[in-house]
């Protein structure tokens, strides 16, 4: 455990506090599972579903910008309530296409959504804030655009310290046990782009790191995530 965030790398991520606060979904209704991932002076953030055949859902209970959805969960009425308990729902942003569902249902509910206009027209939906010009969500959550894996793919970051990146798609892990690396698929908008791109992390500190295929208990997601995200892209593009 570092700077108030659990860490799966310790023997305490199976600790009984963690199994309690995790319930598994027996019933197949969104939200009977909420897992507590990290805890800040200012925020906290939770894994709620997905990550293997669907992507990650997680929440951010955020002091200042209220609840901000990560992706898109299965809308339920006992979630609803049971976020809003954490903080109020602002925000849902898509970090691509790929995580979006019951979005009107999420709107009515009070969230703003949020992504790139591109992936709003592939999905025929309107957006409330466009990342186009505005890539500042507050004074500490802004955007970093990373086309390649969409067109329109983008992280969102929480620049104070210790830092965390949402990456969304952009980086995955190829392992359940695995750090987040660049992993090619057929359907990917442009391979290209999505090698230049992390280039620009180089320049980019954070010691927390989430993606679209998240394994509770089991995906690594920091401390020290710049550090060995880092390591396996040099060795990505070594090859």
């Amino acid at each position: 455990m570092q700077r108030g965030c659990r860490d799966r790398s310790l023997a305490a991520r199976i600790a009984a506090s963690a199994i309690l606060r995790y319930a598994a979904r027996s019933d197949g209704k969104a939200g009977l599972g909420m897992l507590e991932l990290c805890s800040f002076f200012d925020r906290k953030i939770f894994y709620l579903e997905g990550g293997s055949e669907t992507p990650a859902v997680f929440y951010i209970a955020d002091r200042d910008a209220g609840g901000v959805l990560i992706n898109a969960p299965r809308h339920d009425p006992n979630l609803l309530a049971r976020l809003e308990q954490l903080a109020p729902l602002k925000v849902l942003f898509l970090p691509s296409r790929f995580g979006a569902q019951d979005v009107d249902a999420w709107r009515a509910a009070g969230a703003r959504l949020v992504a790139q206009p591109v992936e709003a027209r592939s999905l025929g939906i309107e957006l409330d804030v466009p990342l186009d010009s505005k890539l500042r969500l507050t004074r500490t959550i802004d955007f970093l655009p990373m086309a390649g894996r969409t067109a329109g793919s983008c992280a969102l970051r929480l620049r104070n310290k210790p830092g965390v990146v949402f990456f969304g798609p952009i980086l995955e892990n190829d392992e359940p046990d695995a750090w987040p690396t660049l992993v090619p698929h057929d359907d990917d908008q442009s391979w290209e782009n999505r090698l230049f791109g992390s280039l620009g992390l180089q320049d980019i500190a954070f010691e927390y790191a989430f993606t679209d295929r998240f394994q509770p208990h089991r995906s690594p997601f920091g401390p020290g995530a710049d550090r060995a995200i880092g390591a396996r892209l040099a060795q990505l593009l070594e090859d």
